[in-house]
């Protein structure tokens, strides 16, 4: 029962970080990065699509996306939805290529998503206390309706807090090394 709880904990836990990793890779930093795109939803057919199941992308380079689309028939539909994302990237159609130029940040900008880049570490860091919260009020049901002894308790929320304590940590680093690439170019 015990073990259940914790590894559910460890897991939900993960995927709070997991999550903040995600949307911290979607933002622009001035580097050509493919993560980027994970959010772009393509009108495929009538379907809406990831962008990754019509096109292949790649950074060839620090400054430039290119984005290869499969059908010849997507490539408009595949460029709309690049411009109605909210990714600040001017597409450039040349065939079945789609280039995107990623424009040098300036000074303001760059504070602007240190400031959202701060934010989104703070949820990180709410969603896993909330894990740890909801554990812990599970973990003393269990003791209160006389499931387990109060010393099993104690040693399972020691390890609930140690569960929080790295993967808070671990919304740090990402939080710095986001801050540092939105600042150096």
């Amino acid at each position: 029962m015990i073990n259940d709880i914790l590894k559910d904990a460890e897991d939900r836990m993960r995927k709070s970080v997991q999550n903040s990793q995600h949307e911290m890779n979607v933002i622009r930093a001035g580097r050509a990065n493919t993560a980027l795109l994970d959010v772009v939803k393509v009108d495929y057919y009538g379907s809406l699509v990831p962008l990754r199941q019509v096109a292949n992308v790649v950074a060839p380079d620090s400054r430039l996306l290119v984005v290869q689309v499969f059908d010849r028939n997507a490539v408009s539909a595949t460029e709309k939805a690049i411009r109605k994302s909210d990714i600040g990237l001017n597409p450039q159609v040349d065939g079945n290529l789609i280039r995107l130029p990623i424009p040098p940040l300036n000074e303001d900008r760059r504070k602007e998503l240190v400031k959202y880049v701060h934010k989104l570490a703070e949820e990180g860091r709410v969603a896993v206390r909330n894990v740890r919260r909801d554990s812990n009020e599970m973990l003393k049901e269990l003791e209160k309706s006389h499931d387990i002894s109060e010393d099993e308790l104690h040693k399972a929320l020691d390890k609930i807090q140690q569960f929080t304590d790295s993967n808070i940590k671990e919304v740090d680093g990402l939080l710095k090394r986001k801050e540092r690439e939105i600042m150096e170019e």
